[in-house]
């Protein structure tokens, strides 16, 4: 029998860390293979040229596609979009494959779901109908990208809720939880010690693991908005240590970048360390040391990982600023504005407060208990390929009016 080929695109290292049990759960089926489309960060020095974490974890690359975005410009996104969408189409024609696989919200994945859709390649959705009302064009781009694809996995019920409130139909939609999930019950991180020996820090003192993207709304304010979180960092306990990672290469990306790097210049304290990249591997090790309730691990920032990832290791997080508005959490998530003040009394009690630190440890994990990446390597196995039912997408809400409102 031959084996139902996916396409599975990856332009970041964020996405790549959740897409990796999908790639092996793919790669493990009998019935599938995986086609490997890498793009975006991965191939950016300036954002850690993550391809080689892909390589080293043993997957194959089948096509490297660039995709530039010069920030500078105020089209630059649209630009990329744009440039992606037609690099795309052309691998995709040489690949063939028999669905196309992408993941959330980023205008990289917007550029191949539009390609895919519009080759009639059936595509499928991992992580729509989630709301960040705050990174309100993310919200944007993922709704459109639901409702160019043909299949959506999602990872909590109220996700499921919007999309089938879209009008998609009800056999398209799988709720199979967060794919991170996966990993972290397999234990598939760093050890303490091998983080001591990558950061030179005491893992017995306190660290803060932080990372702050740009609002895609407002990423000419992404230096202004990053200012307080690095003077608070700066400003902490002189044992608290502190790890920065780089932002996406979201437009205001490098200007973050650039911004941490002149902050630092001649400002070095021996407590921060500053890396591009950690990986999934050493980034979850991190998380992973609030397991033992002797130690004292803050998650800081507006990753979605602070509201997503955390909630499994019983790690406290500081969300900052608009980014994460709305999104769903559990009970360990501290919302600050962009004040350095805040941003130190969020962090300290994180860190120190008996009562806070209590709480999390009990906190629920709203997005689902596992097993997320072999649910969907099922799904797109036994998918039947009657492509006449796959791309004719039926509208499920028939917008009948009653009183003068559609039921």
């Amino acid at each position: 029998m031959t084996k139902k080929k996916i396409a599975v695109f990856t332009g970041n290292r964020a996405e790549y860390g959740l897409q990796y049990p999908v790639l092996k759960a793919i790669d493990q089926h009998p019935d599938l293979e995986y086609q490997l489309i890498v793009s975006g960060a991965h191939l950016d020095s300036n954002f850690g040229n993550t391809k080689k974490e892909i390589i080293e974890d043993g997957f194959k690359i089948h096509a490297e596609i660039d995709i530039i975005l010069d920030e500078v410009k105020s089209y630059a996104t649209s630009q990329a979009i744009g440039s992606g969408v037609v690099s795309i189409c052309k691998v995709l024609e040489q690949l063939e494959p028999d669905i196309m696989l992408v993941y959330a919200d980023r205008y990289e994945g917007f550029a191949a779901v539009i390609a895919a859709s519009q080759m009639n390649i059936p595509t499928a959705h991992i992580e729509g109908g989630d709301i960040t009302e705050g990174g309100a064009l993310d919200d944007s781009v993922r709704h459109a990208m639901t409702k160019l694809s043909h299949i959506h996995f999602t990872t909590n019920q109220q996700a499921t809720n919007r999309i089938l409130a879209m009008g998609e139909a009800s056999w398209r939609v799988h709720t199979v939880g967060f794919p991170a999930i996966d990993l972290i019950q397999n234990n598939n991180f760093a050890s303490p010690q091998e983080i001591e020996n990558l950061l030179s820090f005491d893992v017995g003192k306190p660290i803060v693991l932080f990372t702050q993207h740009s609002v895609t709304t407002e990423f000419k304010l992404a230096q202004e908005q990053l200012k307080p979180s690095l003077d608070a960092l700066s400003q902490l306990k002189k044992d608290i240590q502190v790890v920065i990672t780089y932002p996406n290469n979201d437009a205001g990306g490098q200007s973050i970048i650039d911004y941490i790097k002149e902050y630092f210049k001649d400002n070095q304290k021996d407590r921060i360390r500053v890396v591009s990249s950690l990986g999934r591997y050493n980034y979850h090790g991190i998380l992973a040391l609030s397991q033992d309730e002797g130690k004292q691990i803050c998650c800081a920032g507006n990753s979605s990982s602070g509201i997503k990832e955390t909630p499994v290791f019983k790690c406290p997080t500081v969300n900052i600023g608009t980014r994460q508005l709305n999104r769903l959490r559990a009970e360990n998530v501290i919302d600050t504005n962009y004040d350095r003040d805040e941003i130190i009394d969020a962090i300290e009690k994180c860190l120190y407060d008996k009562d806070f630190r209590s709480i999390v440890r009990q906190c629920s994990n709203p997005y689902g208990i596992g097993d997320a990446g072999k649910k969907i390597a099922r799904v797109l196995a036994s998918t039947d390929m009657d492509l006449q039912k796959l791309l004719r997408k039926e509208m499920s809400i028939k917008g009948n009016v009653r009183e003068g409102w559609f039921n």
